[in-house]
C-alpha cells in the first residue's frame, strides 16, 4: 500500500522558483496548497500545465487573518515559504516592503507553523545573505555578511528561523540558492532582461563593465533540490544549492546576444548600483554528501532552453524575431 503523502502549503506558488516547485510536487503525487499574493513578479499563468490539481488562495503571508484560515481550513503538514520580495535594485530604491515581507511575513508563518504543528518548515533564503566572496566559496557555518538591503531582510528572516529552531526546537530547514534562470522569469533579474531587450534590438544594460560574477543555476534544478530538501533534511539543516557555474555578467550577455545573432553593440554599459557585490560562490559538498544532489543542467542548455521560450512567449512582436529552433540549436555547439 502506497504511503500517504503530507500535504504541503507552499507560499509565494506562484512565483518564478516557487511554480516550478508546485509543478514538481504535483507530479510526485504531493497535495498542494498555494498561497500567493500576486505581486507584479506572480503569475498563475505559470501554472496552467497543472491547473486544477491544486488548490490556491490569494493572501499576503503578513495578513494574518487570511493565513490562519488557511491553516485552519487546509491543516497542511509541511510549509514551503517561497514567498519573499526579491529584487536588489528595488530594496535599494525603497526596502520598508522588503522588511514587511521577508521579515515580518516570515515571523507570522513561523508562529503560525507553530500552532498548527507543522512537521516541517523549508524557508528559501538567497547566497547573498553571505555577502561577497573574491575567492573560494562559503560553507553553510559561514558567517552572514549581507551587502545590500534585499539581502539583509533575507538574513534576518535567516537568523530568526535559526533562534526558532534553537528555542523552540522547531522543525525548519533552511535552502541558500543561488541565481536562478529560465522560462517564465519576471523581466528585471539579469538575464530575461538582456533577453527581452536583445529581441526588441534595444540597448542591453550591463552595470559597470560587467566583470561581477554570477553562479547560475537552471531553476528545474533547484525546485528538484528543495524537494529531495523537503523529503529528505534532518530538522535544523541549512543547505546551498548552486550550479558551479560561474560567469561574469558580461559573458552572459554576449552569450545571449550570439544565440540570438545580434550585436554586441547593443550593450550599454551603465552607473554600478551602490554596494553591488562582486563574486558570489557558495559549497554544494553538504547537499552532495548527505543528499546525493548536484546540478545536471549545463549553462549553454539551459540558456538556449530559456532564450527560446522567451522567444515564443515575447508578448510584444511575438513571432517577430528572425531565430529559429534549428538556428538555437546550431548555435548551441558554441558553449
Amino acid at each position: 500500500m502506497r504511503k500517504k503523502l503530507p500535504k504541503i502549503l507552499i507560499t509565494g506558488g506562484a512565483g518564478f522558483i516557487g511554480s516550478e516547485f508546485v509543478r514538481q510536487a504535483i507530479g510526485k503525487g504531493y497535495l498542494v496548497i498555494v498561497v500567493d499574493k500576486l505581486t507584479y513578479a506572480g503569475d498563475l499563468s505559470r501554472l496552467k500545465d497543472v491547473k486544477g490539481k491544486f488548490k490556491f488562495y490569494r493572501a499576503d503571508i503578513c495578513d494574518q487573518a487570511k493565513i490562519e484560515q488557511v491553516f485552519k481550513k487546509e491543516k497542511p503538514g509541511i510549509l514551503i515559504n517561497f514567498a519573499a520580495e526579491t529584487h536588489v535594485d528595488r530594496s535599494i530604491n525603497a526596502c520598508a516592503s522588503f522588511i514587511e515581507t521577508n521579515v515580518k511575513g516570515t515571523r507570522l508563518l513561523l508562529d503560525l507553523a507553530r500552532i498548527y504543528r507543522i512537521k516541517k518548515f523549508v524557508h528559501i533564503s538567497t547566497d547573498e545573505v553571505y555577502g561577497e566572496i573574491r575567492r573560494g566559496s562559503f560553507s553553510e557555518s559561514s558567517s552572514l555578511n549581507p551587502g545590500n538591503p534585499y539581502a539583509a531582510s533575507k538574513a534576518c528572516a535567516d537568523l530568526l528561523i535559526k533562534s526558532y529552531i534553537r528555542t523552540y526546537d522547531f522543525p525548519a530547514v533552511i535552502v541558500r540558492p543561488c541565481n536562478n534562470y529560465g522560462p517564465a522569469q519576471y523581466p528585471e533579474k539579469f538575464i530575461p532582461v538582456v533577453i527581452s531587450k536583445a529581441i526588441k534590438n534595444q540597448a542591453v544594460p550591463v552595470y559597470a563593465r560587467g566583470a561581477n560574477v554570477r553562479d547560475w543555476l537552471y531553476v528545474s534544478d533547484c525546485a528538484e533540490a528543495i524537494l529531495l530538501i523537503m523529503e529528505r533534511a534532518r530538522p535544523g539543516e541549512i543547505y546551498n544549492v548552486a550550479g558551479a557555474e560561474y560567469k561574469r555578467n558580461i559573458t552572459v550577455a554576449k552569450e545571449i546576444l550570439v544565440i540570438l545573432d545580434k550585436p554586441q553593440s547593443l550593450i550599454r554599459f551603465i552607473k554600478d548600483r551602490p554596494g553591488h557585490d562582486f563574486r558570489y560562490s557558495m559549497s554544494t559538498k553538504k547537499i552532495k554528501k548527505e543528499l546525493g544532489w548536484q546540478a545536471k543542467t549545463r549553462f549553454g542548455e539551459g540558456l538556449l532552453k530559456t532564450v527560446y521560450w522567451y522567444l515564443n512567449n515575447q508578448r510584444a512582436g511575438r513571432g517577430s524575431p528572425n531565430c529559429c529552433t534549428a538556428q538555437l540549436k546550431a548555435r548551441s555547439s558554441i558553449f
